[in-house]
C-alpha cells in the first residue's frame, strides 16, 4: 500500500475502532479526507511535506467549500478536524490543529422545520397493500418509523431476537453502538407478526425484513427504508418536503 492508502485505511480504523462510529458515519467522513489526501500526493502515492500544516488544511478547506452548499462545508468541516485530531493522536503533528479549520455558521431552527400532518401520516400508512407479502413488509416499516420514531438504519439492523413478544418490547440498536429497549405498542407488533407468518418467507437470515427479490437477504441499507417511504408518497399523491423521506 501506499503512504496515502496506510493513512486513510488508519484513519477510518481509528473512527471505526476509538471513536465508535457506525458505517454510514465513515462513508460520510471518509470521502473527504481521501480528497483532502489525495490533493497532497506527490503523484507517487506519498503525501506532501507540508501536508499536515495548519496553512495546507486551512487553503484545502477554502478552495474545496467555493460553490458548495452549506451542509457540505460543514460536513467538511467536521471531517477535518476529526482528521486533526487523528493526525495528533497519531504524532504527527505537534499540536491538535482542529482550529486551523475554519468554522461554518448553519443557524439552527432558522426555518419552520418540515412535518407531516397527522392525516398524511395516516395517508402514507394506508397506502401499503396489505393483500401481498411486499406491502405487509412496507405496512409494519412505515407503522415502525411513525409509531416508534425509529431511523431507517434501526430498522434494517433489526433482528428477529430483538422482538421480545411476551415483555412487548422492541431491543434497538442505534448509531454509536447505544442499545436501547422500547415498547412495542399492539397495532406495531401485529403488523410484524403478519408480515413474519404470511410475507418475510423462508430464509436462513436472522434480519426482520429482508428483500423482496432474490437472494433473500435483509435489506441493503437505510437507502433501501428511504426508498420504500419514497413510494409510499407516490402512491399517496403526496411529496416528501425535504431529501431523507424516512427521516
Amino acid at each position: 500500500q501506499s503512504e496515502i492508502a496506510r493513512i486513510y485505511r488508519r484513519y477510518l480504523d481509528h473512527l471505526r475502532q476509538d471513536r465508535g462510529l457506525a458505517k454510514n458515519s465513515l462513508l460520510v467522513y471518509g470521502p473527504f479526507i481521501r480528497d483532502f489526501l489525495d490533493s497532497h500526493s506527490t503523484g507517487d502515492g506519498t503525501i506532501l511535506p507540508d501536508a499536515f500544516g495548519a496553512v495546507a488544511i486551512r487553503d484545502h478547506f477554502l478552495a474545496y467549500s467555493k460553490g458548495r452548499s452549506a451542509e457540505y462545508t460543514r460536513l467538511m468541516a467536521v471531517a477535518l478536524r476529526s482528521f486533526c485530531h487523528f493526525l495528533f493522536l497519531r504524532s504527527d503533528t505537534v499540536q491538535d490543529l482542529y482550529e486551523s479549520v475554519p468554522s461554518v455558521r448553519k443557524w439552527r431552527q432558522s426555518t419552520v422545520p418540515t412535518f407531516l400532518t397527522p392525516e398524511q401520516q395516516e395517508a402514507l400508512i394506508a397506502s401499503a397493500d396489505r393483500s401481498t407479502p411486499t406491502g405487509r413488509r412496507d405496512y409494519a416499516i412505515l407503522l415502525l418509523l411513525a409509531r416508534l420514531g425509529l431511523r431507517a438504519g434501526e430498522i434494517v439492523a433489526m433482528q428477529l431476537d430483538d422482538i421480545h413478544w411476551r415483555s412487548g418490547e422492541l431491543v434497538v440498536h442505534g448509531k454509536g453502538q447505544m442499545v436501547e429497549h422500547v415498547p412495542l405498542p399492539s397495532e406495531v407488533g401485529e403488523a410484524i407478526a403478519a408480515y413474519l407468518r404470511d410475507g418475510r418467507g423462508a430464509s436462513a437470515s436472522r434480519h426482520v425484513f429482508l428483500r423482496r427479490l432474490a437472494p433473500r437477504v435483509g435489506l441493503a441499507g437505510p437507502a433501501a427504508i428511504g426508498k420504500i417511504v419514497c413510494q409510499a408518497f407516490a402512491r399517496a399523491g403526496l411529496r416528501p418536503a425535504c431529501r431523507g423521506a424516512a427521516h
